[in-house]
């Protein structure tokens, strides 16, 4: 069937469920997309050539599409896409960025799709392997394995990822009546998982466990030994696993996308239909994907992992643990000479940002390595690549036994854990060792790289960090395997233009690449209103403009009759707001954090719907994929432009290269960032062709400067109102209160 029929087919498919949806309306942007979708997976050449088949180079194609909130984007590319991939004999591969619109699509709209479309699909939804328990670890922290010292260990690794997360409640410090909690908590995990009251999966444990809980029992790859593995029938990672196999719909995320390239746990690339939808956040995973870290001042785990590696390597005779000792007495030395190296060159500078309210921080300027740090960093490499070596032959040993010893597996299983469960921190300090000496040669773009301080009970934490500062860069790898994909979001163009987006995920001189933007159905100058409440403070001034800002705020909350949603860009903002509520606005105001997320939403719409006020205040998280319509959010008050974080030190690493080579980051990366996050926040407001709303903003700068105007741009075409402030700092009252 050439292409041309495909398309067709899957556009009738298409058209076919919408007018079988309840409700049916005709929506054209909606089928524009729809049409889109059908050419680009109609076009694309999937699989390896067959015996005789044109070997030509085949045919890649990518379509990057913004659709406006409204259009109905999850139907326009799954009822096409689904429909090819059946006539095509392939898949569809499904990639978002949070678990709300995962959870949408597979509990909602495949559900209702599948109702629909003639021909029967399977969907599942893939996630990573920490989510998922490791019934063998499970069972002997539960006490119901055999009694040996590989339960010590797994609870002493317990402390060593508490402390990680910068949390003190060690297993030494812990009370035995915590301790013994834990083991009764984990001791009915495993009796529900037994008797098939649980599945395995941690997102459906009716109080998600803290990250010290459950990192000793999640389903880690270092640490499990697969095929070999005694509950390897009962795992619940790879019972998951099995069901991907026939699925022809699989829901990812773009982290676990990227993590598995090569790795054979998702449909091969070239072979499948990629839909990568919220792809604004594509950029920022793929950067947090490649960053590294190592521990400067914590320790004991090389004595750990070496002690185990001999041990295992000695009942195995492994010869390559010979080294072992060596390597892990020349890595603890060479770390602490880091350490010391480190502070005696930053150690005044670091000293003097650690009451700043997090870490204090130290970015080495255009990635230059001091010449103090080459040397230790060298040797730092060198130890641990020794290690890894002797590490990887002993595993390779463990999983030959396995395979030849069957009767002994659990218990091999079990020392496998033991080595696993400590190797990560060897190789991240491997990989960031290697990028912290990685030198940029003229042409080549440096790394961001720095070391950080912070408090840990009555110690401080040294850390080294290094990341990768073009995410284009790093997603090249990605785009090369690809054949045909499909990327969407309500905010994929900036100031008016897809030029930044296709830069950040490397896109733009890639000609399978094509763009259409399809506008939303939603009449936003009848529907909506934006609000430039301006104050007298410049907003660069924190102290004035906040005390100002809020006051204002609070002038237009008090005008506020059913949902509202308030946007900070600091913590200190928000607390500053919450501390200058008056007493009648204490009960209508729900702060983010002091509930979990769903259960304050909850509380947010009993309240509406019982035709009282109710405001959220919320930071970055709450500006996007907060889905609150008609009452639910009639206003929504940003109090400040959303930009980056001055202090991020890989945003500052690449605005330093950027002016190395003559060109502006505020124009080129700041404000093209600011127009999607801006665009995300203010798309809040309007979510149904029936809402009406406004949208306040407090920051001037977004009328009165020429970037500001660039940001207008990427904001839908509400009606725009410009309010002078008032003395005493409130705003006047007026036209477009709500």
């Amino acid at each position: 069937m050439s292409s041309t029929d495909w398309a067709r087919q899957a556009l009738q498919a298409f058209d076919a469920v919408v007018q079988a949806s309840d409700g049916f309306c005709s929506r054209p942007g909606q089928r524009l997309m729809a049409e889109q979708v059908a050419r680009t997976f109609s076009s694309a050449t999937l699989g390896k050539a067959q015996e005789g088949e044109d070997q030509a180079a085949p045919t890649r194609c990518i379509a990057v599409i913004q659709a406006g909130t409204g259009v109905g984007k999850s139907l326009a590319y799954c009822a096409p896409a689904i429909a090819l991939a059946l006539a095509r004999g392939t898949r569809v591969l499904i990639s978002t960025a949070t678990v709300a619109l995962q959870e949408q699509l597979v509990d909602k709209d495949l559900p209702a799709l599948a109702a629909r479309l003639p021909q029967p699909f399977k969907f599942v939804l893939a996630k990573g392997r920490g989510r998922y328990v490791c019934k063998l670890k499970l069972g002997r922290l539960a006490g119901t394995g055999q009694a040996d010292e590989a339960q010590d260990d797994l609870l002493a690794n317990e402390a060593d990822e508490a402390d990680e997360a910068g949390d003190r409640a060690d297993r030494a410090r812990r009370p035995r009546h915590e301790t013994e909690a834990r083991i009764r908590w984990y001791e009915a995990m495993a009796q529900n998982l037994e008797q098939g009251a649980w599945d395995g999966d941690r997102d459906s444990l009716d109080t998600p466990p803290a990250p010290e809980v459950w990192g000793p029992v999640a389903a880690e790859g270092a640490s499990c030994s697969g095929k070999y593995c005694p509950a390897f029938e009962q795992c619940s990672y790879y019972d998951k696993r099995r069901a991907l196999v026939g699925a022809q719909v699989i829901v990812a995320n773009h982290d676990l996308l990227l993590s598995s390239l090569g790795a054979r746990l998702l449909p091969e690339l070239d072979n499948c239909l990629l839909v990568l939808d919220e792809a604004h956040h594509l950029p920022a995973t793929a950067l947090e994907r490649f960053a590294c870290s190592m521990d400067l001042s914590r320790l004991a785990w090389i004595e750990r992992l070496a002690s185990h590696s001999l041990r295992i390597g000695e009942l195995l005779q492994v010869p390559e643990i010979a080294g072992i000792p060596r390597y892990a007495a020349q890595l603890r030395q060479q770390l602490q000479d880091l350490a010391r190296s480190v502070m005696q060159l930053y150690g005044a500078e670091l000293g003097s940002h650690e009451d700043s309210g997090g870490p204090a921080r130290v970015r080495l300027p255009g990635g230059r390595l001091p010449e103090p740090l080459v040397a230790p960093l060298g040797l730092l490499l060198g130890s641990a690549d020794g290690f890894l070596q002797a590490l990887h032959a002993t595993a390779k040993a463990l999983r030959t036994q396995m395979r030849e010893q069957p009767g002994q597996a659990r218990r091999l299983s079990m020392l496998y854990a033991q080595i696993g469960m400590q190797a990560p921190r060897l190789e991240a300090l491997h990989a960031t060792a290697r990028l912290l000496l990685q030198d940029a040669t003229e042409g080549q773009v440096p790394a961001a790289k720095w070391f950080t301080l912070a408090p840990d009970g009555d110690r401080r934490v040294l850390q080294a960090h290094a990341s990768p500062i073009l995410p284009g860069a790093m997603l090249r790898n990605l785009w090369s395997t690809v054949r045909a994909a499909v990327l969407t979001s309500a905010t994929l163009t900036s100031c008016g233009q897809f030029d930044f987006f296709l830069h950040e995920t490397g896109l733009q001189d890639d000609a399978a690449a094509s763009t259409l933007e399809v506008p939303s159905p939603f009449d936003y100058t009848a529907q909506g209103r934006l609000i430039v409440a301006e104050t007298r403070a410049d907003p660069k001034n924190a102290a004035q403009f906040t005390a100002e800002m809020v006051a204002a705020l609070l002038h237009d909350m008090a005008r506020v009759k059913y949902g509202a949603l308030v946007l900070f860009t600091s913590r200190e903002q928000m607390r500053q707001a919450v501390a200058a509520l008056p007493t009648a606005l204490h009960s209508v105001v729900l702060v983010q954090n002091t509930l979990p997320r769903a259960q304050l939403l909850g509380r947010h719409a009993e309240r509406v719907a019982q035709g009282q006020p109710s405001v959220i205040f919320g930071m970055q998280s709450f500006g996007e994929g907060l889905d609150l319509p008609g009452r639910l959010c009639e206003s929504v008050f940003i109090t400040k432009l959303p930009f980056a974080s001055p202090d991020d030190p890989v945003g500052q690493a690449r605005a330093e290269w950027l002016r190395s080579m003559g060109r502006d980051p505020f124009s080129e990366l700041v404000v093209p960032a600011t127009a999607i996050r801006l665009a995300q926040w203010a798309g809040r407001a309007i979510r149904t062709e029936r809402d009406q709303a406004h949208v306040y903003c407090y920051d001037k700068r977004l009328t009165r400067t020429s970037y500001g105007q660039r940001l207008l741009k990427g904001l839908p075409p509400f009606a725009l109102e410009q309010r002078a402030p008032l003395s005493g700092g409130a705003t006047a009252p007026g036209a477009g209160q709500p």
